[in-house]
C-alpha cells in the first residue's frame, strides 16, 4: 500500500475518532470502494486499533519495511 494512501486513511480515521469521542461522529462511513462501516461508542476501541494498525503500516512503509527494535536510553 502506498504511503499516501495510508496517510489519507489514517487522517480520516483520526478525524472520525475525534468526532466519535466528542459525540459528533457520523456513525456511518462509506469508503471509495463502497464498503460501509458503522461506528458506535462501543466500537471506539476497534477504531483506535485500526488507527494503530495504520500507524504501524505507515512507520514500516517509511522505513522501507525494515523492522526497528525498541528504543533504548543510554545514560
Amino acid at each position: 500500500m502506498e504511503i499516501t494512501v495510508i496517510r489519507e486513511r489514517l487522517d480520516k480515521a483520526r478525524e472520525q475518532y475525534h468526532k466519535l469521542m466528542m459525540g459528533k461522529a457520523t456513525r456511518v462511513i462509506v469508503d471509495q470502494s463502497g464498503e460501509r462501516v458503522e461506528y458506535t461508542a462501543v466500537s471506539s476501541a476497534n477504531l483506535m486499533a485500526y488507527i494503530r494498525e495504520l500507524e504501524g503500516k505507515l512507520g514500516a512503509a517509511s522505513r522501507g519495511g525494515r523492522a526497528v527494535g525498541p528504543l533504548r536510553f543510554v545514560w
